[in-house]
This record gives structure tokens, C-alpha cells and sequence, in this order.
């Protein structure tokens, strides 16, 4: 009895070794390449995404295909081709060093993809399935919950187990907006930052945090992602010792003419500088790694606006300071080691 025993535990054990686990960071996405056409094969498939622009088809497919992407693409190719590094998009750049870096921490398999673009959820999927992965934890990497972004990724891992007759098993992060981890994360960082340089609030500044916009009816009709971005800046705001006066939520890319969740950042720090606030400091705390939004529209498009805006006869040119995303920073990895041990409890 004792013989059968040993022997059914040992084929138990050898059977959950052989269960291969894997972390799938999922990001937004980037054009392939900053050119006209790349950026036009993008947008399309980015917004004509329903979870992205939730108007009906016959509305919107004439909008889209008849004017944005005749339009919008060199434009939009032009601002990517500022931002472009030698190895590529940043947002991929930061995305694909940060699962290297998890690997080695989780001593599994890392696999990384876009949700727009490539290489695609369907893409990685179909990978890890050649490389027998047999569990898989799904973590978009956005740490407060929208529709728009960690919704639209889960729709992406639906529709791959929709045509497999077998697949993983699934497990998925929803959200990790007030993880005590990733709040730490950021304080560190903006700590980090402020010891090499001061801290906005020493002469009278302000520390902004500006978080990617949605659409206001999103709220309306029951999106948590509004009072998550408030919490996680409050969660900050508290650790770091901040009074009321000394920091302030906005929301920024805000895209057509509907009204979009506000205070937008734009307008907001525009008017901190017309009121001679001396320096103003911006963090995006909703965006785990820089890219188009934080590079050019905060550190570039932002920062010309307030100085531009600044008037001040005490000083004669205002401070604008941009803080880098966590992108794959040390700080960074820990909380998301933390967070993804503990969704892979038992299976690791």
C-alpha cells in the first residue's frame, strides 16, 4: 500500500512540475515603424476598436476611414519619429526590458505583447502555446481599470481561447491602483528624482499628476478607472507627507469634442503658470512605461506651454520638471514582483 502510495505522490509532483508558468505583460501599442504608413496600419486597428471609441460602426467607420486615418497618420508619424530610439518605440523599449527583468526576478518565463500592433496578444499566445506553457498570469500593465486599456486586453486573450480547442489556464490581474507596492514605486520615484533636484513644493510649486483621459460618460455609465486615479494620486499625496494646496489630479490626451473626464492637464497648467506658480512638476502615474503621451505631450508639448504661459516678475522664467514613467527601473521590477507573486500563489 505504502509502494503505491509513494508512487502516485511522485507522479502527483511530477505532474505539477511539468505544468510550464509564464507572466504576460500586455501595453496599448505602437506604430512598427514612425512613417505614414505604419502609423495609419496602427490607428486603424486602435481605433476602430470599440472598447476605444464606443460609437456605433455606421457612425464612426466614415469618421475613420473617410477622414482621421486621410489625416491624422502624418502627423502622427511625425511626433513618433521624435520620440523614436535606436532600439525602437519606447513603449515596446521599456515593455520588453521590464519582462527581461521580471524573468530573472520570477525565475519564469516573461512574455511581453501589444494589444495594437506587434507582436500582438494573438502572436505571444500562440508562442507560449508552442513552448507548452500551460498556466498563464495576465497582467495588462495598467494599474487603474478601464474599459478602454485592461479591458481591451482581456477582449484580446478572449478572442486567442475562442479559436483553440485547448488552452492555458487563465488567470488575470483586474487592477493594482492602490497596491501598496506600486504606490511605492512611485514615491520612490518621485523622491529619487526630488533628491537630486528639490522638490517643487520648497518654493511654492506644485506636483501634478496627470493621468491618461477618458471619455466622462465612461464614468457615467460605471467605469471604476475615474475614482481609481483619484485614489492612487491621494495614496501617493499621503505618503509623501503633501498638503492640499500642494498637488493637484489631471487628465490629459484628450481626443474628439466630447467632454472628457477634467481638469484637463493642459488647461491646468497653464493657468498654475498665468498665476506665477514658480515650478511645476509632472508625473503620470497611469503609465508604466514613457512613450508618445508622457514624452511629447507632457515633457515637450506640456512644458512649452507653461513656460510660454509663466509671467512672473519674481522670477523671470518658471521651473517645469517632467518625471520619468517607472519604465523598467528597479523600483519598478519590486512592485511588480510583489504583485505578480502574489497572483501566482500556487503555481510557483
Amino acid at each position: 500500500m505504502s509502494r503505491c502510495l509513494s508512487k502516485l505522490i511522485r507522479w502527483f509532483l511530477s505532474m505539477k512540475t511539468s505544468k510550464k508558468t509564464a507572466l504576460l505583460l500586455i501595453n496599448t501599442g505602437s506604430p512598427d515603424q514612425p512613417t505614414e504608413t505604419a502609423v495609419r496600419n496602427y490607428l486603424a486597428e486602435f481605433l476602430g476598436d470599440q472598447r476605444i471609441v464606443e460609437l456605433p460602426r455606421w457612425k464612426w467607420w466614415p469618421i475613420l476611414h473617410g477622414i482621421i486615418l486621410r489625416t491624422r497618420p502624418k502627423k502622427s508619424a511625425e511626433r513618433y519619429n521624435g520620440v523614436w530610439t535606436e532600439e525602437g518605440s519606447p513603449l515596446i523599449v521599456h515593455t520588453k526590458h521590464t519582462a527581461e527583468k521580471l524573468a530573472e526576478r520570477l525565475g519564469i518565463p516573461v512574455y511581453w505583447g501589444m494589444r495594437y500592433g506587434h507582436p500582438s496578444v494573438s502572436e505571444v499566445m500562440d508562442q507560449m502555446m508552442a513552448d507548452n506553457v500551460k498556466r498563464v498570469l495576465v497582467m495588462p500593465m495598467f494599474a487603474q481599470y478601464a474599459a478602454q486599456t485592461t479591458a481591451a486586453c482581456f477582449d484580446a486573450v478572449a478572442r486567442h481561447v475562442m479559436t483553440h480547442r485547448d488552452f492555458p489556464a487563465i488567470r488575470t490581474i483586474h487592477d493594482y491602483h492602490d497596491e501598496p507596492a506600486y504606490i511605492q514605486a512611485i514615491v520612490r520615484q518621485l523622491r529619487n528624482y526630488w533628491d537630486k533636484n528639490g522638490a517643487p513644493m520648497s518654493v511654492g510649486g506644485r506636483l501634478v499628476m496627470s493621468f491618461h483621459g477618458i471619455p466622462q460618460k465612461s464614468t457615467e455609465l460605471g467605469d471604476v478607472y475615474e475614482s481609481q486615479c483619484h485614489k492612487t494620486a491621494s495614496l501617493i499625496a499621503k505618503q509623501l507627507g503633501l498638503d492640499a494646496r500642494d498637488w493637484m489630479v489631471c487628465f490629459q490626451s484628450r481626443f474628439g469634442r466630447e467632454e472628457w473626464l477634467q481638469p484637463y492637464t493642459l488647461a491646468s497648467v497653464k493657468a498654475l503658470a498665468e498665476e506665477g506658480t514658480p515650478r511645476v512638476d509632472v508625473i503620470c502615474p497611469g503609465f508604466a512605461a514613457d512613450c508618445l503621451e508622457t514624452i511629447e505631450e507632457i515633457d515637450d508639448e506640456l512644458r512649452q506651454t507653461y513656460i510660454s504661459a509663466f509671467n512672473s516678475e519674481a522670477l523671470p522664467q518658471g521651473e517645469f520638471h517632467y518625471i520619468p514613467a517607472l519604465n523598467e527601473s528597479e523600483v519598478a521590477v519590486d512592485a511588480y514582483e510583489k504583485i505578480a507573486r502574489r497572483e501566482l500563489a500556487g503555481w510557483l
